[in-house]
């Protein structure tokens, strides 16, 4: 099998190595080389990692990352039976994408999508295999987080499920299945109740720390709501609110006007070493659930 990684921000790059370690060969493709050469220094490290804390074995290690290649030629994932596109959270750009994608990939290849809130039926619309396509949710970060969650769109067929479930069942990830409504299962739950932090910091019901640690401590959540936001990047916690918003019509889905604000500040999180909390070193672009 050979599989094909578009985009190489923190969730390609994850899925890349997943998939290497899993002796699959991998073609991590970015328009950009230098987060080509971020993501391949980034696996690099990562699985010299696991090696030294006995993980991996050297041997599996090496075979690994021998498995991975990168390009800056789309075209190069043509010979791949399946293409994860790991790009910006963005519907426009993966119906791009999945446009460009659709007339490159070999005519059996399996289209899915890693989005965390967008149409994987209005995805798979940009296409002439909407039974090809289908979504494949990976947590960040991909090699540590155990769920992949497969969505469905309308017309994507059952062998299509069956092979994206058993490739996820191979890269060592418990799968949970959703239908395909905004914000799935995990960013149904999860983005209102970042948002409702947001809320309650914007109306001065407490401060930031305590509205996390009271998360931390009172509910057993590993990151607080706020922390958390700023790991996943408030862009990010912006643009599936208003997925949720615009798709189920509900006012309890508004946006907070402060996490709004932030964004519009550039105060994206950790990858801009500002969000709701100041950093030292911002991390490397592309974090996303």
């Amino acid at each position: 099998m050979e599989i094909g990684v578009v985009g190489a921000g923190q969730m390609g790059s994850g899925i890349a190595q997943i998939a290497a370690v899993a002796g699959i060969h991998v073609w991590l493709h970015d328009s950009d080389p230098e987060s080509l050469n971020r993501a391949t220094h980034a696996i690099t490290d990562s699985i010299t990692r696991l090696v030294s804390k006995g993980h991996l074995s050297k041997f599996v290690g090496t075979e690994s990352l021998s498995r991975l290649r990168c390009t800056l030629n789309l075209e190069d994932l043509g010979s791949a039976d399946v293409i994860i596109e790991a790009i910006v959270e963005s519907e426009d750009m993966k119906k791009k994408l999945f446009f460009e994608l659709d007339k490159i990939a070999k005519a059996s290849a399996i289209l899915a999508s890693n989005t965390s809130s967008i149409s994987i039926t209005r995805l798979a619309s940009a296409t002439h295999r909407p039974s090809q396509v289908i979504g494949m949710h990976f947590m960040n970060p991909p090699p540590i987080m155990k769920l992949v969650e497969i969505v469905r769109g309308a017309e994507t067929s059952d062998e299509v499920f069956a092979t994206t479930k058993a490739l996820a069942e191979r890269f060592g990830k418990t799968v949970i299945c959703s239908q395909d409504y905004p914000g799935f299962i995990v960013n149904r739950i999860l983005m209102p109740m970042i948002n409702e932090a947001f809320y309650t910091l914007y109306t001065g019901v407490a401060s930031k720390e305590d509205i996390d640690t009271g998360m931390k401590l009172g509910t057993n959540h590993p990151m607080g709501p706020l922390e958390l936001a700023d790991f996943i990047g408030l862009d990010v916690c912006l643009s599936i609110m208003k997925v949720l918003h615009n798709g189920l019509g509900d006012s309890k889905y508004r946006p907070c006007p402060l996490l709004v604000q932030y964004v519009d500040a550039g105060r994206l999180g950790r990858k801009r070493g500002i969000g709701v909390y100041s950093y030292s070193h911002p991390k490397s672009p592309g974090a996303r659930l």
